[in-house]
């Protein structure tokens, strides 16, 4: 409303407060002012490529969109030799960018998905050799099972020791399912041959991952083949949890471990710091999840194995050496991703550490002490037997075993090499011992084996005294129901 009391602004003023200078503001009156400039349809410097884009490049685009501006350079090297440097392919990469942007063909649309809570839960395997983990020296190579719940990120990691295998999919599943408290609707993997039957035209579960899957009430899906994205849910967490992995190996200024477990516990506080970031989100889909079953089902496969004379059981083209005392048992070998449990008759016999053949090579497992007493007694069957190099174990007594067969290994050596691991066994000085003949023998002094168990033997060991009471003799007259006359 005008206000007659309030002073007039003229054009000069008015001009002023809004930055522009009168002769603008007068322009802007009359309308001979245009706000918006339409886009220039010339050059500001000439062209770099001097028209060869438009008659050589665009061609070669046309037929094949997949070109990189890197060969394509190459090609205008070609047309005009020496004309063109790697300082034009910044300019390129432009050119060709804009091009595909314009006339290029039409790329994949991702959809991005809404979540509800509970809905998926998500398992993928991811490789950590480049984590360069190192175990008491040794390199480690291994998997990371990596399950996450999409809805809060929750996320659940196991290390693997071998494969993609059934064991360790069902023992890392198991394993987050009862850890995050309960079971989503469904479970999402790529096309892995341990819950697939990849060669089928139609979608099939084996028989033991289905049999996981009912168990769990848990319904199994799978991205399609050759899809990655699919699975974006899990691909790229799999890249910031090994971001975050190599940041802490940073902090910590080490990538060796002393052993598998403080490197399992490593990776367990990792995670613990990844679920503390989504602890709100994961409350509230800790809600939605479906109870879990009474029990655990099984994260192991069975085989029966027979113990051979050579006191040695073989499983998945691996041989492990037992106790020579199995020998013609017949032996259930439950087989977890990790290790071995061997039953007799339903009793627990004896667990072994699982190992892994390379390739279509053949591997072994041969611990001394299983065999070492029947090797003692008949210690020339050192000399040639099959798993002679496996049977001395690593480390000084390897060194030494090097050593004395340098030249020629002869039935002395033999039988002063089974000597030494049967002391070892007996005395549990396998280290110590190693070392001390090792040592002596670097320094030109062949120890004796009397030597060596007179510096080991009895005399080292400390037995308990023992104190006893002698019961009274009249105590026997109750076991045999009363004195007789």
């Amino acid at each position: 409303m005008y206000n007659r009391n309030q002073p007039q602004q003229n054009q000069a003023s008015a001009a002023a407060k809004s930055g522009l200078s009168e002769r603008s503001a007068r322009r802007i009156d009359s309308g001979e002012h245009k706000t918006h400039r339409p886009p220039r349809k010339y050059r500001t410097r000439k062209d770099p490529f001097d028209g060869l884009f438009n008659e050589h490049i665009v061609p070669l685009l046309k037929q094949n969109p997949g070109l990189q501006p890197v060969t394509l350079l190459d090609a205008l090297d070609e047309i005009a030799p020496g004309k063109f440097d790697h300082s034009n392919l910044r300019t390129l990469q432009r050119r060709v960018k804009r091009w595909r942007a314009q006339y290029g063909p039409d790329q994949e649309v991702i959809f991005r998905q809404i979540h509800a809570p509970g809905e998926m839960g998500i398992s993928d395997y991811t490789w950590a050799n480049k984590l360069n983990i190192t175990l008491v020296g040794m390199p480690f190579e291994h998997k990371l099972y990596h399950y996450r719940l999409v809805f809060s990120g929750w996320t659940y990691v196991q290390v693997c020791l071998g494969g993609e295998s059934f064991e360790s999919l069902s023992s890392g599943l198991q394993n987050a399912f009862w850890r995050s408290g309960g079971v989503p609707t469904t479970h999402r993997t790529d096309s892995l041959s341990a819950a697939f039957k990849n060669h089928a035209l139609e979608q099939l579960l084996t028989d033991r991952y289905d049999k996981l899957c009912k168990h769990y009430d848990v319904i199994a899906t799978r991205n399609n083949k050759g899809v990655a994205h699919e699975n974006g849910a899990i691909e790229s967490p799999n890249r910031h949890l090994k971001h975050k992995v190599e940041q802490q190996l940073l902090l910590r200024s080490s990538r060796d471990f002393a052993s598998l477990s403080e490197y399992k516990t490593f990776i367990e506080t990792i995670v613990s710091k990844i679920n503390r970031q989504c602890k709100a989100r994961f409350d509230e889909e800790r809600l939605h999840l479906k109870s879990l079953p009474a029990r655990r089902t099984h994260d192991f496969s069975e085989l029966f194995v027979k113990v051979t004379s050579s006191s040695t059981i073989n499983v998945k083209r691996v041989t492990y050496t037992v106790p020579s005392r199995l020998i013609g048992s017949t032996l259930l070998a439950h087989i977890y991703d990790d290790r071995l449990e061997l039953f007799l008759a339903h009793e627990h016999a004896l667990t072994l550490s699982r190992i892994r053949n390379q390739g279509s090579t053949r591997a072994r497992s041969v611990d001394y002490r299983h065999i070492i007493h029947s090797l003692a007694k008949k210690p020339n069957a050192f000399k040639c037997s099959q798993l002679r190099d496996d049977i001395i174990p690593a480390g000084d007594l390897t060194l030494l075993w090097q050593q004395l067969t340098k030249e020629y290994g002869s039935d002395r050596d033999c039988r002063f090499m089974v000597d030494l691991l049967l002391l070892a066994h007996n005395y549990d000085c396998e280290y110590a011992l190693g070392r001390y003949v090792l040592t002596a023998f670097e320094s030109g002094n062949r120890v004796s084996i009397d030597q060596c168990r007179a510096f080991f033997g009895t005399s080292k060991i400390e037995v308990p005294t023992i104190i006893t009471k002698q019961h009274a003799i009249n105590s026997y007259d109750s076991l045999m129901g009363g004195a007789h006359g």
